[in-house]
This record gives C-alpha cells, structure tokens and sequence, in this order.
C-alpha cells in the first residue's frame, strides 16, 4: 500500500521524499444504534478496513487533496486564508474541515500541506469512511506541524466538531471515538454521555463477523438523520418537564413507560423508546459477551434490528430483505443493521461452519428480490489511526 501511495504522491507532486504514510480504520458498531447523540451507550470495533494517507508540508498556504478512489476530482486545492465549505471541493471537504476545527479549537496552521488518500472502505457503505478521513487528517496535522497538545480523545472530538459545523451532519461521537480509540480483537464499550469507555474483548471462538453490503448509498447530511435527532430532543424536552434528566440515556425502560404520555407527539414517543431500549439492551449485551453469551448478545442484535426498523424508521427494504434472509439460515446468531441507516450494511455473526452457507444463500436471494448483487466481508478488528512505518 505504501507503495502505491508513494507512486501517486511522487507523480503529483514531483518526489515522495520526506511524506509521512499513515492510516485510520472504519469501524462497525455491533450494538447500540442512534443512542450516541442520545446520551447512550455504544459498542462499536474498528476494522482492519480503512483510509490509508500519505502527507508532506508545504513552504506556502496552499492544501492539496487528492483521492485515489475518487480520481476524477482530480487534485483539489484549497488555501489557509479561506478555510470555507465549497462544494466543488466535494470529499475534501472533510480533510478540509478538520484544519478548519483544529484553527478553532486556536491551533493555526503556518503553512499547507499535501495529502494522497486511499481507502478501502466501501463508500456509502456506514462504515465511517468520513471519521476515518477526519481522525485520519487529525493524526496528519498533528504529526506533521509537530501539535502534541491534543489526545486521540481530542482528535475524535474534533473530528466530530468538523463534521457537526463543517459539514453540517448532526452527528454523535460513537464513529470518531472507535476510529481514533480501536484496539485489536476489543470492541469499545463506551458512554457517550461521560465518554467513559472500556475495551471489551470480542472473542468469538467458532464464529465470524461479517458485515453485508446492500449497495444503497446514503448519505447522512441529506437523509433524515437530522431529523430524528431533533425528533428525540423534542422528546427529551417534554420528558425533562416532569423528570430531572440530562439525556434519555438516563432513563431506564420503566421510568419511560411510565412517562411517556408526557411527549405529546406518537413519532416522538416511538423514537424515545428506541433510544431508551436500544441503551439498555447495548448494556444488557456488553454483559452477556463478557459472561461469554454470544447466543443472547445475538437476541438483542436481532431485537435492535426490529426497533430500528419499526420505532427508529432508519432502515429500508433492502436493508430488511438482507436481515430477514440471514435470521433464516441456520448458525446466524444475530443480524442488524449497523450505522446510520437509510441504506448502508447489515453486521452479522455467523458460526464458522455456516459462514459460506450464509453468503451463498443470502447472496443469491437478495439479488433475486431486489435485483442487485450484495458484497459481503469478513472483518477482522483491529487498532485505531496512527502513523505507519
């Protein structure tokens, strides 16, 4: 990969002498779903799949971005003095939002600087592709300008920041924190409301995960994604005239039941309750995988699948019809939908000696209901952004 990079970089930009080769994960949340902006619990794993970059500074203001997998932008140039969302700068935009945030945030960059992607997250796909480029570019800046002032906390808050206020996507910390925080063979158990986090060992002895993609894009800033954010602040607000709570991830299933008739809006109450079930249910799952249950963290794998699709209205036929297959076949032990929705992919675990069931059956079925083929990948879970050697 080094290679490849380094060949793009030196034909762009004269020689690769003195670029730095870094690489940032996309990551999986197995449960815990639209709870992140709730106050929630999450459980999301990096992946070995990921944004690789290569970087060099410049002696002037300009920023140069270039995209392997999106080569017909061609090489975007953007200047220090007008750090503006353009939208011919397309996908740049997010590199470009992150050297925005991080001005913000009071560190000024004194000159530019050149970069050259390239990912093997499948775009579109709900697999973080723009958290990977944001802490990706974070990990670049601070390496690069010698910054040693932020985290990789911080880098995942700011890459969170970028895309809240840059990009104009109202979205959580869950994907920025697992991309900056991954660790090998750990998914991350983390509270958003704290950002207190554990690292859970995911030790699945005779079975894989397997992410399916149904290829329906989408994408989160023109979906309804907003919308259901503002849905649950609505709730929360009602819920808050009656109760002492900050989030609905404060509250557990009986305190909702109870309170409910206070949100006078019936979308309004659905959504509440799935960001209130689907908080305790990622809880009740940390706990049944670490006492090595992986049959019940399956159940409540299936049963956030069902919230979501009929409480949180954020998944689509495809996503339903790859879901209803995989329950079908024997050695499934749970399947969903995982990222934002409107599209994107299921996560599955699946045993071993029904792995090649899974694809042949799923595969063929779905493209015969929805007429398009489905990709499938085996995933490994690995480490968080970093520089590479």
């Amino acid at each position: 990969m080094k290679e490849k990079l380094s060949a793009k970089f030196e034909e762009l930009f004269g020689s690769a002498d003195g670029a730095g080769f870094y690489f940032s994960p996309g990551r999986v949340n197995l449960i815990g779903e639209h709870t992140d902006y709730n106050g929630g619990h999450v459980f999301p794993c990096a992946l070995t799949l990921g944004t690789y970059g290569m970087a060099r500074k410049r002696s002037d203001r300009a920023m140069h971005f270039y995209s392997m997998n999106l080569n017909s932008f061609g090489v975007v140039e953007a200047s220090l003095d007008d750090l503006t969302n353009k939208e011919a700068y397309g996908w740049a935009n997010y590199p470009l939002g992150v050297v925005w945030a991080f001005a913000e945030k009071g560190v000024k960059l004194d000159s530019g600087f050149d970069m050259v992607i390239w990912g093997n997250i499948p775009n579109g796909s709900g697999l973080s592709s723009s958290a990977s480029l944001e802490v990706l570019t974070g990990v670049i800046i601070s390496d690069l300008f010698g910054i040693d002032k932020f985290s990789m906390i911080d880098l995942a808050l700011i890459g969170q920041y970028s895309e809240n206020n840059f990009n104009g996507c109202n979205c959580g910390i869950m994907d920025q924190f697992a991309v900056a925080m991954g660790k090998k063979d750990h998914a991350i158990f983390l509270d958003t409301a704290t950002l207190h986090y554990e690292y859970a060992p995911v030790v699945l002895k005779d079975a894989k995960i397997i992410i399916t993609n149904s290829k329906v894009k989408h994408s989160l800033v023109d979906s309804k994604y907003n919308e259901r954010r503002q849905e649950c602040s609505e709730a929360l607000a009602a819920l808050q005239k009656e109760l002492d709570i900050n989030a609905l991830g404060d509250l557990d299933m009986d305190t909702f039941e109870k309170f409910k008739e206070v949100i006078p809006n019936p979308v309004q109450v659905r959504r509440a309750k799935h960001a209130v079930a689907e908080n305790q249910r990622t809880i009740e799952a940390v706990a049944a995988l670490k006492a090595g249950n992986i049959e019940r963290f399956g159940e409540l794998m299936n049963q956030s699948h069902i919230s979501l699709r009929d409480d949180y209205e954020v998944s689509c036929d495809e996503i339903d019809v790859l879901v209803d297959l995989a329950w079908e076949v024997p050695g499934v032990i749970g399947s969903r939908i995982t990222g934002g929705g409107f599209g994107g992919c299921t996560v599955s675990i699946v045993k071993n000696d029904a792995v090649d069931a899974f694809i042949s059956t799923v595969g063929s079925s779905y493209k015969e209901k929805v007429g398009h083929e489905a990709e499938f990948y085996t995933v490994d879970i690995g480490g968080g952004a970093c520089k590479l050697n």
